[in-house]
């Protein structure tokens, strides 16, 4: 039985997607004038949904007690991942899907397996998808569709990984429990009917930080990745960059719900000069994998995103950068509310097929 965070949080989301179906003439008429902001236009039905959260007093995850915010944070996930489309008619079967922990550096940590269907003989490429929620938030459940997503459409294995999550467990927690993962996929790849030299690090938000992260760290080792795929990552806990000044309110992630985080999640300020903490702060950045990073238009770590391209490609490290100008952070988890962050899915899983066919 749903206690009553949990019961709140569902009927605020099951609202939010009874409106998100209204048709676009009446949105456009209901949200007024396109919010333009440094060039760029807001999506017409994100704006809706910004507008819809505004109305329905979605409290911010720094006003919540951990608990709560959690609840909310994981029943938003599950609602703006599902299809809108009647049933079948929404994204192909998964094939299969495995529950098991795996050794952790403090103890048995847990991992979901995806194989997409009629792929049981085959060996795949294999993406370790760490997933995002500020290192406090999230779960395996939370992002279970976008992984089956990745999993059917790109045509790979997917590990997603339950790593530690702040306050109870604080940095570097989440980066060991990473790392580990990462190790343990490298080392089993062949058992799991992965392949060895086909495999991506993941992860958007918090978990596009760990993949970045996983990738820097792993320099030098048997198996690094071969790609990494960083979707809106967090790359500079300093918070200093343009796009706080012009995103830090209103769409939905906040400055001040950035700073909640920080304060979860380290123990000294002083942590953010640490490129696990801040992986743009690195002084070396030759040697990464190609990387594929996205990012959202109106968003407070946008820019992190771009300069970090930029930074590995002066680098000489291969990069693909977009901006999806008219979206807001956290896509990933919105492709069966609003099309346009379908789209973006479309596209980001197209360029990464793109580029493990490019390995061969």
């Amino acid at each position: 039985m749903l206690d009553s965070p949990a019961l709140a949080a569902l009927l605020r989301s099951r609202a939010a997607l009874l409106a998100l179906r209204a048709p676009l003439s009446w949105v456009n008429v209901a949200t007024g004038a396109p919010i333009v902001i440094d060039g760029q236009t807001l999506d017409a039905r994100t704006q809706w949904l910004l507008t819809v959260f505004e109305k329905s007093k979605r409290p911010e995850i720094h006003g919540l007690p951990l608990r709560d915010a959690r609840i909310q944070f994981d029943t938003y996930m599950k609602a703006l991942s599902a299809s809108l489309l009647p049933m079948g008619m929404g994204d192909p079967p998964i094939g299969e899907i495995v529950d098991r922990t795996i050794p952790g550096p403090a103890g048995a940590l847990p991992i979901r397996l995806y194989r997409p269907a009629d792929a049981a003989a085959s060996r795949l490429p294999a993406i370790l998808f760490l997933h995002g929620g500020s290192w406090t938030l999230g779960s395996l459940d939370a992002y279970d569709l976008p992984c089956r997503f990745l999993a059917t459409t790109a045509g790979c294995l997917v590990m997603a990984v339950d790593y530690r999550l702040a306050p109870e467990h604080r940095f570097p927690a989440a980066v060991d429990d990473s790392l580990a993962a990462w190790r343990w996929l490298a080392a089993n790849a062949e058992a799991i009917g992965a392949l060895p030299r086909r495999l991506v690090v993941a992860g958007d938000a918090a978990g596009g930080t760990l993949a970045a992260v996983v990738a820097q760290q792993t320099r030098g080792e048997a198996t690094p990745p071969a790609l990494q795929l960083l979707l809106y990552p967090i790359l500079d806990l300093a918070m200093s960059t343009r796009s706080y000044e012009l995103f830090g309110e209103g769409f939905l992630t906040t400055r001040r719900s950035m700073e909640w985080t920080r304060a979860q999640y380290l123990d000294d300020p002083l942590d953010v000069d640490d490129p696990r903490v801040s992986p743009l702060r690195a002084d070396d950045l030759a040697g990464q994998p190609p990387a594929l990073i996205y990012t959202a238009g109106f968003d407070i770590v946008r820019d992190e995103g771009a300069i970090y391209a930029e930074k590995l490609r002066a680098a000489g490290v291969r990069v693909v950068y977009r901006n999806f100008d008219s979206l807001i952070h956290g896509f990933v988890g919105m492709r069966g509310a609003l099309q346009a962050a379908a789209r973006a899915m479309d596209d980001v899983v197209a360029g990464l097929r793109h580029e493990l066919a490019q390995l061969g």
